[in-house]
């Protein structure tokens, strides 16, 4: 089964975006480039900040709806635990890349 990946992107100023994708780089190279009209490109979110990888597509929507339902503060505190300066892990010199890779 495919991995699914529910992840948290963000601008430069902590504009957060919570998404679900089954291909991690192809959507931040979207999100990057701007290639989708929207609310992330409009708000420039283009920084992936929290990433948690799923063998299940049903569970990785669910955890998605979850955390879309999280208050800011609350997603402000999981990415600072597993990111705590909110490097982008997507970015080709990430120390944290390796683990979700």
């Amino acid at each position: 089964m495919k991995d699914m990946y529910v992840y948290i992107a963000s601008s430069i100023s902590r504009t957060l975006y919570v998404g679900v994708t089954n291909n991690i780089e192809r959507r931040m190279m979207e999100h990057k480039s701007k290639s989708i009209v929207g609310f992330t490109s409009n708000y420039n979110i283009t920084r992936l900040v929290y990433v948690e990888v799923f063998d299940d597509p049903m569970t990785a929507i669910q955890a998605e709806k979850m955390l879309k339902g999280w208050s800011r503060s609350k997603k402000i505190a999981l990415i600072e635990k597993y990111n705590p300066t909110w490097e982008d892990l997507c970015s080709s010199d990430s120390s944290l890349r390796s683990e979700w890779a």
